[in-house]
């Protein structure tokens, strides 16, 4: 026997004797000439709660594995149906078991009845009412258990196509990040060697990040701030001082937790939609703000800019839903595009990874 069954088997002994014990000294008034804690009566009514409640459990937990495999689309009626079915079972079991006991076994069972009929209609009718009310509750149970699996298995499998658009958009920053990186390699390699072994070392570095949290939807600030800064290095080496990116992060911030690339994704979309030079420079600022950390960019459209999928905040938005009911903030006016996230702890995650 498995540890589930033993476990099930020793919850509906615990019921069983739970339920005869109420009936025993609240409800029933057929003991009450008999003398003694054991007796044949006693015996009589405890062997026969035993059986209808293990007949009725077990009767209704196959109905509804049975049914479950059927996968019925109105799960109203076939729970009815399921506890009509019980019950017809429990009827004639309870009216077999009580017939026997009125009129068959009272000498052996030393059973004192007076009335018989009127002995077997409520005792059958009263384990009839007692194992029903039990067999709807039974069935609650499985429902509730139902719903609580079907909401782990779509919560299961939304973090699964998030994660599965986070690997895809990865997939696509890494390439690009490469190829534009070895362009300005290639050219610095002629014009300025020291610069250029820094470079490969940024680069590295960053690769190294990318490469070590790919498989982690969250990270330290901490981290993500390092893996910026080797970033920033980068794109102000290959956009010749047009870019100034400014952080202003307290270290007291760093064991928060952000998505994992979500601040580069954020510089990397204001670099994509906005023109710059050295005349006219983007300014990107980092900083915090009420436990939130802010990415903020003065606003100079592309003429030649395509309309925006949005697909980076569209991304960062699913993954901090799965943390936390905090919003991810925008702000856009005609000056500058603002985007405020909220910074996460271990002990205030409302879902975990």
């Amino acid at each position: 026997m498995s540890k589930a069954y033993l476990k099930k088997l020793g919850l509906q002994f615990l019921v069983i004797n739970i339920v005869f014990l109420v009936v025993l000294l609240f409800i029933d008034d057929t003991f009450t000439g008999n003398d003694g804690i054991v007796n044949g009566t006693k015996g009589f009514y405890y062997l026969s709660a035993f059986i209808l409640f293990m007949a009725s459990w077990e009767t209704n937990d196959y109905l509804i594995r049975k049914a479950k495999k059927t996968k019925s689309t109105n799960e109203i009626f076939m729970h009815l149906k399921i506890l009509t079915k019980t019950s017809l079972v429990v009827i004639c079991l309870s009216a077999a078991i009580y017939y026997l006991g009125a009129f068959e076994l009272e000498t052996t069972c030393n059973i004192e009845i007076e009335d018989p009929w009127r002995v077997f209609k409520i005792d059958m009718f009263r384990a009839f009412g007692i194992t029903l009310v039990f067999s709807i509750f039974n069935q609650f149970f499985w429902m509730s258990s139902d719903k609580k699996k079907l909401e782990i298995s779509m919560l299961a499998l939304k973090k699964e196509m998030m994660n599965s658009k986070y690997t895809s958009l990865k997939s696509q920053i890494s390439p690009h990040f490469l190829f534009n990186s070895l362009n300005t390699l290639t050219s610095l390699i002629y014009e300025d060697r020291d610069l250029a072994s820094d470079f490969v070392s940024r680069l590295a570095s960053c690769y190294r990040y990318i490469l070590d949290n790919t498989e982690k939807s969250l990270v330290t600030l901490d981290k993500e701030i390092q893996f910026l800064d080797s970033f920033i290095f980068m794109m102000k080496v290959r956009h010749n001082g047009a870019i100034l990116i400014h952080t202003n992060i307290s270290k007291t911030y760093f064991s928060k937790l952000i998505p994992t690339l979500s601040i580069q994704m954020l510089v990397e979309n204001a670099l994509k939609h906005n023109y710059y030079s050295k005349e006219n420079p983007i300014i990107i600022d980092v900083s915090i703000d009420n436990n939130r950390i802010l990415i903020t960019n003065n606003i100079k459209r592309r003429i030649d800019s395509q309309e925006s999928t949005q697909l980076g905040l569209k991304n960062i938005k699913k993954r901090y839903a799965f943390y936390t009911q905090e919003q991810v903030i925008i702000e856009n006016n005609t000056r500058t595009f603002k985007v405020s996230m909220p910074l996460l702890s271990e002990m205030n995650l409302q879902k975990q990874p």
